[in-house]
């Protein structure tokens, strides 16, 4: 499965990069391709490519805030969840996609 997301949370900081961090862990240990940008106080990082997007089964969006450039993934399935819900449970996600998706 390729998965492809976003990451943000109110100040930016920790919740944003722990979250990318045990979404990426958690799919790489399922055996899943994962890209996660981030939306933070110093900006976007790992900006995802239209590329990623296309070719992407999934969408995951773990924030607290509202994240710019959603629009970029029209057409896609889209899984919103608070970046808490990601740290803590990162696989029990992955493998409910997996389950939703057929994979």
């Amino acid at each position: 499965m390729k998965i492809v997301g976003i990451a943000a949370c109110t100040s930016g900081i920790a919740h944003t990069y722990i979250a990318k961090e045990k979404l990426m862990k958690a799919a790489k240990e399922l055996g899943h391709e994962i890209h996660i940008e981030t939306q933070g106080t110093i900006g976007t990082e790992d900006e995802l490519t239209e590329i990623d997007i296309k070719n992407a089964d999934i969408v995951i969006v773990a924030a607290d805030i509202n994240v710019g450039g959603k629009e970029r993934f029209a057409g896609k399935k889209i899984l919103n969840i608070p970046t808490n819900i990601a740290i803590k449970s990162p696989k029990s996600i992955i493998k409910k996609i997996q389950a939703d998706l057929g994979l």
